[in-house]
């Protein structure tokens, strides 16, 4: 993929979100920088500047180090909160007040990160934390706790998650 491309592939998914555009547009541009040694010591001030604005201004934590696929979708991005080692996939949707990440265990260490399909649609105020896998085409519902693994179609509420509705294969 060209890097003009690779900028702007979240671009479309958050037509009308200037400050969505604008945040996944400077995290793509930290997630080069981050590709060599060479970019992270040449831009390193950009770096320090991303995370300053990114993290602390605005309240949204997408390191750098991240993996997300295409098409990520962030609407109202305050107070959102994304571990590093967080896997998520293509044309997913995040809201306000998420948080997606690891969980201490009894031992004192602590679990591997979710993994999340693609076209996951993320209600607000949504805590996604365990080694878990959240399937393709999951819808999860506003306030909902989830952690434990939700297979593939399905629509997700509550405290702990539940399984609402399982969505009819086409």
């Amino acid at each position: 993929m060209n890097p003009f491309a690779y900028l702007f592939q979240d671009w479309q998914a958050n037509r009308q979100n200037f400050k969505g555009q604008l945040v996944l547009f400077l995290f793509r541009l930290a997630q080069m920088v981050n590709k060599s040694v060479i970019t992270k010591i040449i831009f390193y001030l950009y770096l320090l500047w991303y995370r300053y604005v990114v993290d602390w201004v605005w309240n949204i934590e997408l390191p750098r180090k991240l993996t997300v696929g295409k098409g990520l979708s962030l609407f109202h991005g305050h107070a959102l909160v994304i571990n590093q080692g967080v896997v998520i996939g293509e044309n997913c949707v995040l809201r306000n007040s998420t948080t997606i990440g690891h969980k201490k265990l009894a031992d004192g260490s602590f679990s591997a990160c979710p993994r999340i399909g693609n076209n996951v649609d993320i209600g607000a105020n949504v805590c996604i934390i365990g080694d878990i896998t959240i399937g393709d085409n999951v819808i999860i519902g506003a306030g909902t706790v989830v952690t434990k693994n939700i297979p593939a179609d399905c629509v997700v509420v509550g405290n702990p998650a539940r399984i609402l509705e399982k969505k009819q294969a086409d």
